[in-house]
């Protein structure tokens, strides 16, 4: 099936969005029993993480952990909004960087100015999403993105959203309450694929869409640990309760240059590997021996094909094992969860 499609569906009672693209299962959103990432409360601080520089707060669906906070004190109320997935056991992960999202705008009320995406590159394009954004968002006094699917989107689309957006950024900011409290829910999985799978596609919103488009199969298949690469290498994408271990391995090519083709191919894959399983934190790769010369040569693919990953994904570097090491946004409910 060759093409972009977009299915939206449900796994259970669970919402859940997926992209296939040429038949191949290339993203997926699944809605959890946490709260979902992008809600807003208003919390209540309740005690300091010494020497780390963070604080556990209180929130109406249970503790949460602030890091990198200055100048709050126990008590305190304070603005935050989910940014991932909980660890199991741990606190909800917040920020108080709140951000309000939609399909063609982004409101920034801590980072005033008007920005437009830069894959945008049409100059007369730049300066009609320009117009569109100052005659919407007036003096409003909030900052503003404007998304790539704002290219070439009508006009009118552009500044409902804007204004959505602005007014929500608005009613949140002039809450004075001193009560905890959820002050926006997060998206849910057919939102977010309206608002961030903007690429044209196929739409399928029919029930059992998963099962007639192939989704329940490609499910099956990352359940499983083994990822056949190009040629007769082998990936093995393991999560374990501290890490995420990718084990890459050459297979029956004796080739000389066996080891930098099977991380190559290892580079490449590993970012979808990791959205469709729903993983993230600490990954580390165990890869193919291969001489120290090819290393730039695959951290430069690595960093290509992330590149084009919309999840957070930091390349921490290399290890003294010779392992390679990567910090990643858990922006994903993990599919394991979800199949357990």
């Amino acid at each position: 099936m060759k093409g972009r499609t977009i299915i939206l569906d449900h796994l259970g009672d669970r919402e859940a969005a997926a992209l296939m693209v040429d038949g191949q299962l290339e993203d997926l959103l699944i809605d959890g029993d946490a709260p979902r990432p992008g809600t807003v409360y208003r919390a209540i601080a309740d005690r300091p993480v010494k020497g780390q520089g963070g604080m556990f707060l209180k929130t109406p669906d249970g503790p949460a952990f602030l890091r990198q906070v200055k100048g709050l004190s126990p008590g305190q109320v304070v603005l935050v909004q989910v940014s991932g997935y909980a660890e199991p056991g741990k606190a909800l992960p917040v920020t108080q960087k709140v951000l309000f999202k939609s399909r063609f705008a982004i409101v920034t009320p801590d980072a005033p100015g008007l920005n437009v995406s830069r894959s945008i590159k049409d100059e007369a394009e730049r300066d009609r999403l320009l117009e569109i954004a100052h005659d919407t968002l007036g003096d409003a006094g909030f900052g503003l993105i404007l998304r790539s699917g704002c290219a070439g989107a009508d006009s009118d689309d552009i500044a409902e959203d804007i204004s959505a957006m602005a007014d929500l950024a608005t009613a949140v900011a002039t809450d004075d309450s001193a009560e905890m409290d959820v002050l926006s829910l997060g998206d849910g999985p057919h939102v977010l694929a309206w608002r961030d799978w903007v690429a044209p596609a196929e739409i399928v919103t029919a029930a059992g869409g998963f099962a007639t488009h192939g989704v329940l199969e490609a499910l099956e298949d990352a359940a499983e640990a083994e990822i056949q690469l190009p040629g007769a290498g082998s990936m093995f994408v393991e999560p374990t309760r501290a890490l995420v271990a990718v084990d890459v391995n050459t297979g029956n090519d004796a080739s000389l240059a066996a080891g930098i083709k099977a991380n190559m191919s290892a580079a490449r894959a590993l970012p979808r590997a990791l959205r469709v399983r729903g993983l993230g934190g600490q990954i580390v790769m165990d890869l193919a021996p291969m001489p120290k010369k090819d290393r730039r040569a695959f951290e430069t693919a690595l960093r290509q094909a992330f590149r084009l990953d919309d999840v957070e994904t930091a390349l921490v570097g290399w290890t003294p094992l010779g392992h390679y090491e990567l910090q990643r946004k858990r922006a994903r409910l993990p599919l394991r969860e979800v199949l357990a």
